[in-house]
This record gives structure tokens, sequence and C-alpha cells, in this order.
């Protein structure tokens, strides 16, 4: 993390536990502080639009659901970390707690809520996923280290302008970082409206970075490594199909982790970056090396059709760097119409010619 950033919060922390409890009724904005011991709920729920809540450092084990707009919380680094609730949820615990979450950030089915931030602290040990939003515009999740969560890291679903920066996640069951239109029912793609994944450190995961039936995403200078796949741009046959995505400047090494097949996937070991069943994305300017295995999403970039056949069309891979990948550094195993592969530094392609 920066020294900058650091100093940063340093600096607030100092400030507002001095003056908590002093900021004026007039004040626009207030900054409630937790404390070891303390409820972030009890916090989060008290705060108004533009307030934010100050974690500082310690263990706290609770889910936080968030459900206004403009409200961020805060940790003071890694070493603020929210972990699941010692006893069981009962019937009185929040949906986010239900549902096997860490953090939520939750929007209805008619109104998005917006602005939300999410920042400064480990979420570790969940069920689903270390941070959930549903329903948002403009979540900005950053700085955050969502490490040994069964399913997701950081996933989102149904939203727009979502920003993903400088985050880790590592050890998660399935991606690390989870982009999707929705899971609970079939559907065309989503406009994620400029969507935000970038310098984010993506390790030991099955997938580095999944991004579901959505368009309008770019995935740009993350560090992706030791995953199973690196890079998952999923589409299928619904309408609109998924697409008009950027993938660029990743670095996507050695994601050689054996994973078993699922219902919907083939086993998956040694992928870097796989288009499936999408149309009108460009995958350019990215370093991938050492992704090998014996599945077929294996290799560097790989397009494939769709479990359920839909094929990819007109998508872009150019100027990428590739070395030692196998089967090939490039793969298309893909018949749909209008794929090309252009200007990269590559040794070996299946079908020959494409380097």
């Amino acid at each position: 993390m920066k020294r900058c950033h650091l100093v940063y919060l340093a600096c607030s922390t100092a400030l507002v536990s001095a003056c908590v409890g002093a900021v004026p009724a007039t004040a626009a904005h207030q900054t409630l502080v937790v404390r070891p011991g303390g409820s972030i709920q009890k916090a989060v729920d008290a705060a108004r639009s533009g307030d934010t809540v100050l974690v500082l450092a310690g263990t706290y084990h609770e889910s936080v659901q968030i459900v206004r707009d403009r409200v961020t919380l805060r940790g003071a680094g890694a070493h603020t970390i929210i972990k699941p609730a010692a006893v069981k949820t009962g019937k009185d615990a929040n949906t986010c707690a239900k549902n096997g979450n860490g953090i939520c950030v939750l929007g209805t089915k008619k109104k998005d809520v917006r602005g939300v931030t999410v920042a400064d602290l480990t979420v570790t040990g969940f069920a689903r996923a270390g941070v959930f939003g549903m329903a948002t515009d403009r979540m900005t999740v950053s700085h955050v280290y969502a490490v040994d969560n069964d399913t997701w890291g950081i996933a989102q679903e149904r939203s727009t302008g979502g920003v993903f920066r400088e985050n880790v996640a590592e050890r998660n069951g399935d991606a690390g970082l989870f982009l999707a239109n929705t899971i609970k029912e079939e559907a065309g793609a989503y406009d994620a409206g400029r969507t935000l994944v970038e310098h984010n450190r993506l390790n030991d995961n099955r997938i580095g970075v999944t991004v579901r039936r959505l368009r309008d995403v770019n995935v740009q200078d993350n560090g992706i490594s030791g995953n199973c796949a690196g890079v998952f741009i999923v589409g299928d046959e619904n309408k609109p199909k998924a697409g008009h995505l950027t993938v660029t400047r990743n670095r996507v090494t050695q994601n050689n982790k054996s994973c078993p097949k699922t219902a919907r996937l083939p086993a998956i070991q040694g992928s870097g970056i796989v288009l499936t069943g999408v149309e009108q994305t460009r995958v350019t300017g990215n370093y991938v090396r050492g992704n090998a295995g014996k599945s077929p999403l294996s290799g560097g970039i790989v397009l494939f059709k769709s479990m359920v056949g839909a094929s990819g069309e007109n998508n872009r891979v150019d100027g990428n760097i590739l070395s030692a990948n196998a089967p090939a550094d490039l793969v298309n195993t893909d018949t749909g119409k209008g794929n090309r592969f252009t200007r990269n530094s590559c040794r070996a392609s299946k079908p020959a010619g494409l380097c």
C-alpha cells in the first residue's frame, strides 16, 4: 500500500478520534469511529449519506450491510479484519449474514444504492463472498484484502459503474473477483456502465477474475498468477450477447493450479485468458506466460465455444506478448466469424498461423 495512503489513514484516525462527539450538528458530513469491541453495523445504520464509518485496527466478527447512498466504510488497512460472527446467525441476522457474505452493498429491484465505498480492510473466512454488491451504481472497492473466502473474494451483480482498484484477492474458492449480470436466472448480458477492474492482485483462486454475461467492462493492469485460470470472459446464447469488453495490459502468469470440472465447465488448468461465447471483445497489450495444462481450456489466450454452443464473434486479440504457454500461446477452437489475431508476439498457436 502506498505510503501517502497510510499517512492519510493515520492522520484521519488521529483527527477523528480526537474530535468524535464534538462535530457540530450542522456539519455536512460526519465520521463515525468504530473501535475493537464495537459494532460496525450500528455505526453504518447511524450513518447518513456522505458519512464515513472508520473502523480502527482489530478483529470484528460480524457481517455488515450497507443500503444507504454515499456511505464510506473504511478500515485502517490490512489489520482491520472482518470475520464471520462467532455464533451461528439467527433469525434476526441481516440478509448479508444469512447469505454467508462479509460486507454487502445492497440496492433493490427498483432502486440502486449509489456511490458507496468500501476500502482499506481485510475480509476473510466467509462462506460466500468477502465483499458483495447487488443493484449498485458507482460502488468503489479499493485496498481490500479478500482472502480465504469459500466462494468469491469480491463480487458484484446487476450493477453499473463499479470501480475495483488495488485490491488483493487470494485463496478464494471460486473467483478472486467475480462480476456478473445475475446468477439466479438465465438472462441476456447486462450493461455494466464502464465498470473498471484495475491494479488488483489476484492469486491462488480458482479463477483470478470472472466477467460473466456483461457488457462495457475494462479489465486492465492487474497481476494474475497461480490460479487455475487467470481471466474468464463468459457469455452464452442469450440476447443481448456478452461483449464490448476490454482486457488490456494485464500480467497473467503461471495459472497452473488444477481445478475439477463443474456442471458448466470442464476441468481447468493452465488457462491464461479465456473468451467463451462473447462478441466484440478486445484483448490487447497483455503479458501472458507459463500457463500450461491439458484442459480443453488450457493455453495462453484461448477462444472457446461456450458450453451451451454459443460462438464468439468479432473479437480481436492483438499486440500481446506470449511465451511458454501450453498447448500453445494462442488457441482458437471457436467457430465464430470475424475473430482476429494480429501483431501478437508468440511462438506457437493452435491452429498454426495465428502468431
